[in-house]
């Protein structure tokens, strides 16, 4: 997650001015003609529809014993059944779902709480910045892992929602650092001086002014808790901590690891979920790489 912090490219120029639209154009024009921005954003959206799209065609449970056992692909089961019967395409399609869940709600709720609390410490410094600072350092050197792991151990029920509530709570700080150092910044800009001595609020000053000077730097820092709220809940998952009331790619493979998947040569079990964590992973740092590019001229002069 310390890769929030090295996405400087994002670097927030100057307010916006008459300019402001060309160089939104100039953007999208270099957007349109960035491979890795391009592939990324493909292999997202692909999974993504995948997973809206594809549980509306799967008439019954992810869960529910529907065939024989230990079938391999074909054009009825497409991704084969599990050694209990399980139709593996159903799971498969479900997962993809449950995994955007994971990554919008848990890469949300750590970029609400990391922007808010570092736009707060950079723009108003002082003791408010000190405390914040001291705040955000404390859960920082919290081991996230080993708290997630004795929180979601103790609950009884625990859902996608509850999972990803958690993350959330335990991966902002390193957004919080990222976001503070260039509120920092951009405070001491003149016009955010004179919205300043024009009686603006703190909040209106920083959503109207500071905010959009960072924004593409902030849609890289989402992008990136997204994917780290993604590999953390399938560790979860992983290790027998996930939903207990639902269908993951983590607890697919956790399921096929149990229940001697590899050892039976059930390929078709654990392959698909462990591939589909690492393209979807893959694909948003590769997202990620390619907005740096399109909007940090350095990198585009490369």
């Amino acid at each position: 997650m310390s890769n929030i912090a090295g996405a400087s490219g994002a670097t927030p120029g100057s307010a916006p001015g008459p300019s402001g639209e060309r160089r939104g154009s100039e953007a999208l024009h270099l957007a349109r003609r960035n491979p890795k921005l391009l592939i990324g954003l493909t292999l997202v959206l692909g999974f993504l529809l995948l997973g809206i799209i594809g549980p509306l065609f799967v008439d019954h449970g992810p869960n529910q014993y529907v065939g024989p056992q230990s079938r391999p692909p074909s054009g009825e089961y497409w991704l084969g059944t599990t050694t209990f019967g399980q139709d593996v395409w159903a799971q498969f399609v479900y997962g993809i779902r449950s995994t955007f869940l994971i990554g919008i709600l848990g890469g949300g709720v750590a970029f609400l709480i990391g922007t808010a609390i570092g736009f707060l410490a950079g723009y108003r410094g002082g003791i408010v910045d000190e405390v914040l600072n001291m705040l955000t350092n404390v859960v920082l050197v919290l081991p996230a892992l080993v708290v997630l792991i004795i929180a979601v151990a103790y609950l009884d029920a625990r859902g996608l929602v509850v999972q990803a509530v958690f993350i959330g709570l335990t991966t902002w700080p390193w957004a919080a650092r990222a976001v503070r150092a260039q509120a920092l910044s951009l405070a001491t800009r003149e016009y955010v001086d004179l919205a300043r001595l024009s009686g603006r609020r703190t909040w209106r000053i920083i959503t109207t002014e500071i905010a959009p000077n960072m924004s593409s730097y902030l849609v890289m820092s989402f992008i990136l808790l997204f994917g780290g709220a993604v590999l953390t809940a399938a560790g979860l998952d992983f290790i027998g901590l996930g939903p207990t009331d639902g269908v993951s790619l983590g607890l697919m493979l956790e399921n096929a690891v149990a229940w001697s998947a590899l050892q039976l040569g059930l390929w078709w079990w654990f392959v698909p979920p462990g591939l589909a964590i690492t393209v979807i992973v893959g694909s948003m740092y590769i997202l990620n790489v390619g907005l740096d590019e399109v909007f940090n001229p350095k990198l585009r002069e490369l």
